[in-house]
């Protein structure tokens, strides 16, 4: 369990006897939490309805005071297709049970501009083991930590998948670039730039699919000039990290 993951789980505690009891622990915090500028943090009910929220974001949600977020989704509070994306994504956790670290995705920053964050969600149960709700933390992505002592070569990392993302590129060659072994690249990378080798690579292509389909290209063009040789996939990466698809996205910046 990573260090955010542990904070999380620290944060809700242990199985209670209810959401309510959940909530109220959670709440002797929110002082404290909604000092915190640069990530989201909140408690939804069994139906993904918020229960909790941090002042970042109720703010992000352009409302002035939690009372205007609870009993809401996210499909009712953000934009659309985004806020849709968030209440999907909810659901898989709420009904599966499932676990979300690290989930590299597109959020609302304070300029109500889409903004890069890292996920992190995880359903709440109570002492019979049932699934109550779920609590999440969504964190912004910092800039790169270019103080840390192997951020020379990281770089060079980086400009090498900017140069090279429109095909595959593979660990072997990210290692050769920076002249360190794959678990040094690995843990290095999340150091410097807060991502994974992978999640980088994800970043760029994304970003440069986002920018290709303000133009009039054939979406499978734009999946092809970003590196994916295969329609679906690239269609099922862009939903996953920014909420869209391709085609609800262009309708929305066209």
């Amino acid at each position: 369990m990573n260090p955010m993951e542990m904070g999380l789980q620290s944060l809700v505690g242990g199985p209670a006897a209810s959401l309510e009891q959940i909530t109220a622990h959670v709440a002797q915090l929110l002082p404290l939490l909604d000092a915190i500028p640069n990530a989201t943090i909140f408690i939804k009910d069994r139906q993904a309805r918020y229960v909790l929220a941090n002042r970042t974001l109720v703010q992000r949600c352009g409302l002035k005071r939690l009372q205007g977020l609870l009993g809401k989704t996210s499909a009712e509070s953000f934009p659309e297709p985004m806020g849709p994306g968030y209440t999907e994504q909810d659901k898989r956790v709420l009904e599966q049970g499932l676990v979300l670290e690290d989930q590299l995705e597109l959020h609302l920053y304070g300029s109500r501009e889409p903004g890069w964050c890292l996920t992190h969600k995880r359903a709440l149960v109570d002492h019979q083991g049932h699934i109550v709700g779920l609590a999440g933390i969504s964190v912004d992505l910092h800039s790169a930590s270019e103080a840390h002592p192997t951020y020379p070569r990281l770089a060079a990392v980086d400009h090498y998948i900017r140069t090279h993302f429109q095909r595959r590129v593979t660990l072997s060659e990210l290692t050769q670039v920076a002249g360190i072994s794959v678990a040094q690249l690995e843990r290095y990378c999340k150091r410097v730039f807060h991502l994974t080798p992978r999640q980088m690579i994800q970043k760029v292509r994304l970003e440069h699919a986002r920018g290709l389909l303000r133009s009039e290209l054939p979406i499978t063009e734009v999946a092809l000039q970003c590196g994916y040789t295969d329609h679906s996939a690239f269609t099922r990466q862009f939903k996953l990290l920014t909420g869209f698809t391709p085609r609800e996205y262009r309708g929305v910046v066209g």
